[in-house]
């Protein structure tokens, strides 16, 4: 029934979504009508053979792709071949350079294992842990600080460093490095406020976080240099690993370095695929 209603959801037609399906439009208005008297809420506003989504519709619509996601996964981890590896391993990932890191790991694996396949998620911290508690994802590439207390983890060796994207135009770009206080007066593009890496920046800029222009905030930083880059303001970022027109990257002093860990689940029961992937992470770090 998930997938009859995500199927109308997406065409916003009951005779197309039905023609689709493979099913007759009173069938498919039958089985929406009776998904809603499960709910108890109403899913669909209807006009005709036309439909769109009510607020409790949207709602239910992302909840619905994670099951429908789950359900397929589940069944391609059950289908296994006993002679050669197949699977997909899903891997959160903030926006970090250790990923080149989780990359040479990823690339050298499938090496071996050419039948795996990797599907890379990208998120915030919170973000990629939600989905790792749904089981959407089976790994996450976490920035540090952050609580990883429940996890298995393993810590990447390549560090992060924070400073700021600014615009070349700005005065400030003349800067080798950026000081607490010289981006007040400045439109900032910052991460998330009431995070940890959000605290470690406050605690950086001490007495002149309260002064500071914290005009928008973040969790994929692309959206956020565009947004920087138009009013030729700065974005509080990660070191990139990756060349943005008309930005300029310069660090902060007092220098602020953090690590990186990739992290799961171990009492999870996870596929073959996943465990021979973590198997060889860890052969890999030892190494």
């Amino acid at each position: 029934m998930l997938e009859y209603f995500l199927m109308a959801a997406r065409e916003e037609n009951i005779t197309k979504a039905a023609g689709l399906l493979h099913v007759t439009q009173p069938t498919l208005s039958r089985q929406l009508m009776q998904l809603e008297e499960e709910l108890g809420v109403k899913l669909f506003e209807r006009t005709g053979h036309s439909v769109t989504l009510t607020e409790e519709g949207i709602l239910f619509r992302s909840r619905a792709q994670d099951i429908v996601a789950l359900a397929e996964k589940a069944k391609n981890e059950i289908v296994q071949n006993e002679d050669t590896l197949t699977g997909t391993v899903s891997v959160g990932c903030v926006e970090l350079k250790s990923v080149q890191e989780l990359s040479a790991w990823i690339v050298s694996f499938q090496r071996q294992y050419p039948k795996v396949k990797f599907e890379l998620y990208s998120g915030s911290n919170e973000d990629i842990q939600e989905r790792m508690e749904q089981g959407s994802l089976e790994l996450g590439l976490f920035l540090l600080p952050f609580n990883l207390s429940r996890y298995a983890t393993i810590s990447m060796r390549i560090r992060e460093r924070w400073g700021v994207l600014i615009h070349r135009e700005s005065p400030l770009a003349a800067n080798r490095v950026i000081r607490p206080g010289e981006l007040v007066g400045t439109p900032v593009v910052t991460i998330h406020v009431n995070t940890p890496a959000h605290k470690e920046l406050i605690r950086w800029s001490g007495e002149y976080a309260k002064l500071m222009d914290f005009s928008m905030n973040y969790n994929v930083l692309h959206n956020a240099v565009i947004a920087a880059r138009e009013q030729k303001g700065v974005a509080i970022c990660l070191e990139p690993d990756c060349h943005y027109d008309e930005m300029k990257f310069i660090p902060f002093k007092p220098e602020i370095q953090v690590g990186s860990a990739l992290a799961w689940k171990e009492e999870r029961r996870h596929s073959k695929a996943v465990r021979e992937f973590i198997s060889y992470v860890q052969g890999q770090y030892k190494g």
